[in-house]
């Protein structure tokens, strides 16, 4: 079934109409040999699974083809990178480079002066092979990135259990489960990576670790190269990302609750404050200082935290309102699964891995980080939550019977149904067409340093650009008065962002189709708004159209003159 199904898949991406994506993205644009393709893939791995005769290397193949089906479909399908956040990382990489390290007048940009690791090694890994550009390979960073997450998520599941099934199992869930989407290319997914390589390796060492200890005499702690190797671990973490350090921190405090642990957990716990501290304090301080009266206001608001990763559904389109109760009901269900496990398989609860699922919990609790930390929270949790889920769904022991592939099937498929609505539901905004690129390549090339950029939403490829020399607005985070004005007037509504333009110094609107979408599906602003717009700026004194395609248009804005005569 392995090799059919991957026959399948490819076959089925060879024509997908992606100008028919709306409120669902990819999920009503993909044909229906994608999905006999999943529902293959599913079946043959539950028959793999269950049966003792089966080689690692079929159940390995079958998690790969779930990673390709799942993180590799955009990849392929799209015509260029996805994400408009994805664009931004280059662009951050870029200005690093043109400024051999910190961006000044980098302004909301500025956090990545104080967190650079990430984009510092890619800056690094550019210069070293003379690429123009990681366009390239930051469209592959999703199927990539999972690939490596395999590595330190067979490490820690085989740290607590020696049953091959359960390991699979927990591997299977682990991603059908993770549809909240940080494995794109971000600081985030490569901090992720290096927080689970952390976890798979102190696990190994934990007295409870099921793995043959290397060194017999070695009763517990850790071999000082592998310790020193794990701090760098640790340091790289500390640099690179704001909060997967506390994230690590939570989660090492949690670990270090039984005595037998803390001769493991310990040791790093105090490297991973210790450098923290430190870098916050320094290279950090100046984000931190201008931040921290937000982040002791947000101590005492709990509620308010952990409300704010739900999002308001009022005026989203109908098809993003099923999305967000999908996604609720899939993270709902796999943490029940996981309770579930907990309570019925008591030998869990020796492994180190509840402890693991719910230190995320405080920093839920103490800060709403933009809005993200309910899913960051869960994003932490998974690796440990599908474990405990897995050994509900797969008994392990003496004497255990062996669930038939039958039982576990509609389990795996119904896990598998709800991760395709997170991860692709939001496709119609996260694509681009090169027509998108292309409109926004000109505004970056030819608007002169100082100049403003208007655009509706953030939904553009690569308008970040050379950041730090124009300032860049989009008016559906602005004021509700702002956005008022710019729904009864939409002419009026514009022309006030763009008041500092000059003939030497023109702004620039850009319009294009990603915007468009992301207005019908947030409901942010009106659907028809980008239409409307167009319609009063063409021929409105001081605009001119400097590029038009089917997907994109821009306009540069000179005032006019009082008098009326030539600019």
């Amino acid at each position: 079934m392995l090799p059919v199904s991957i026959g399948l898949w490819l076959l089925s991406l060879r024509s997908v109409p992606l100008d028919g994506m709306r409120d669902l993205g990819l999920l009503q644009v993909l044909p229906p040999l994608f999905w006999v393709a999943a529902a293959l893939l599913t079946l043959g791995f539950c028959l793999a699974l269950t049966s003792p005769r089966t080689h690692s290397a079929w159940l390995t193949g079958y998690v790969l083809a779930l990673i390709a089906l799942l993180h590799a479909t955009p990849t392929l399908l799209y015509p260029t990178l996805r994400y408009s956040w994805s664009w931004k990382h280059l662009a951050v990489i870029d200005a690093m480079i043109r400024h051999g390290g910190d961006v000044p007048n980098a302004d909301k940009f500025a956090v990545y002066n104080d967190w650079p690791g990430f984009f510092q090694l890619n800056a690094l890994f550019l210069r070293a092979t003379g690429l123009d550009s990681g366009v390239g390979y930051a469209a592959w960073a999703p199927a990539f990135a999972n690939v490596l997450l395999l590595a330190p998520l067979l490490l820690l599941y085989r740290s607590v259990t020696r049953d091959r099934r359960l390991v699979w199992g927990a591997v299977w869930v682990f991603y059908s489960c993770s549809w909240v989407g940080q494995d794109y290319f971000a600081p985030q997914t490569f901090t992720f990576l290096l927080f689970m390589t952390v976890m798979a390796l102190l696990f190994r060492q934990l007295p409870s670790s099921a793995l043959p200890r290397p060194d017999p005499r070695r009763r517990d702690g850790w071999p000082p190269a592998l310790l020193a190797g794990v701090v760098v671990l640790v340091a790289t973490i500390a640099v690179s990302h704001p909060l997967t350090p506390l994230m690590l921190i939570s989660a090492l405090i949690a670990l270090s609750l039984p005595r037998r642990n803390r001769r493991v957990t310990l040791p790093v716990l105090a490297a991973a404050a210790a450098l923290t501290a430190a870098w916050d304090a320094t290279a950090a301080r100046s984000y931190i200082s201008v931040h921290i009266h937000h982040l002791v206001e947000a101590l005492f608001q709990p509620d308010q935290n952990v409300a704010s990763g739900l999002a308001a559904t009022g005026d989203a389109a109908p098809g993003q309102t099923l999305l967000a109760w999908v996604d609720r009901g899939l993270s709902a269900a796999v943490v029940l699964l996981a309770v579930a496990g907990f309570l019925l398989r008591p030998w869990t609860r020796r492994t180190g891995l509840p402890l693991l699922a719910v230190a995320p919990l405080p920093l839920l609790v103490v800060n709403a980080y933009g809005g993200e930390m309910l899913f960051r929270a869960y994003l932490f949790a998974l690796p440990a939550a599908a474990f405990l889920a897995a050994a509900l769904l797969l008994p392990s022991g003496a004497g255990q019977r062996v669930p038939r592939p039958l039982v576990l099937y509609p389990v795996f498929l119904a896990m598998l149904g709800g991760m395709v609505f997170g991860y692709y539901g939001k496709e119609a905004v996260n694509q681009f067409t090169l027509g998108e690129v292309a409109a926004a390549r000109y505004v970056t090339e030819h608007a002169p340093p100082g100049s403003v950029i208007v655009t509706l939403t953030s939904d553009v490829p690569g308008l970040d650009v050379n950041y730090e020399q124009h300032r860049r607005i989009q008016l559906a985070y602005q004021t509700p008065e702002d956005k008022q004005r710019l729904v009864r007037q939409p002419l009026a509504g514009v022309t006030p962002f763009l008041s500092g333009a000059t003939a030497e110094r023109p702004g620039y609107l850009m319009l294009s189709h990603a915007q468009d979408m992301n207005a019908y599906l947030t409901g942010a602003l009106p659907a028809d708004i980008s239409e409307r717009v167009r319609s009063e700026i063409e021929g409105a004194p001081g605009f001119t159209r400097v590029y038009a395609d089917e997907d994109a248009v821009v306009y540069r804005y000179v005032p006019p003159p009082p008098d009326g005569g030539p600019p």
